[in-house]
């Protein structure tokens, strides 16, 4: 059975509700969703804030991965496919514990699905400057 929450978020401190979303549905892999610019690397930012976890986050666009705390871990495919991906041996990264969120990501569902590896997906809109709209598909 399939939950969807639905978040409006005006400004960074709303984004606490997802943070939520993300730690009570028992899932440690999340697909990030979204336009360029739609605010995934922030909230990886908070996210890694809220488990107090101090170190700079950036988005690992070049890099592919890193790593927080190392218990989070942050993966960002929107220069690489999902054959450089499995090619990286990345994919088996994913059952280290930790968080593990994948910025452009959507690629990878159908192997996450064939290895039975759960995942939440977070697919953000912006409505407007001052309004983003996430929601969580558990």
């Amino acid at each position: 059975m399939s939950n969807n929450f639905r978040f409006q978020i005006r400004e960074i401190a709303d984004l606490k509700e997802v943070i939520k979303c993300v730690k009570e549905s028992g899932k440690k892999i999340v697909i990030l969703s979204g336009t360029l610019g739609s605010g995934k690397t922030t909230f990886v930012k908070e996210f890694v804030k809220s488990l107090g976890i101090e170190e700079e986050v950036n988005s690992p666009t070049f890099s592919i991965q890193n790593s927080y705390g190392g218990k989070v871990f942050h993966y960002d495919l929107y220069n690489k496919d999902v054959d450089t991906f499995l090619s990286l041996a990345l994919f088996e990264e994913l059952e280290n514990d930790g968080y593990h969120f994948i910025e452009w990501g959507e690629g990878l569902e159908d192997y996450l699905k064939k290895f039975g590896l759960d995942y939440l997906k977070i697919v953000i809109s912006l409505e407007n400057d001052n309004l983003r709209i996430f929601n969580c598909i558990d």
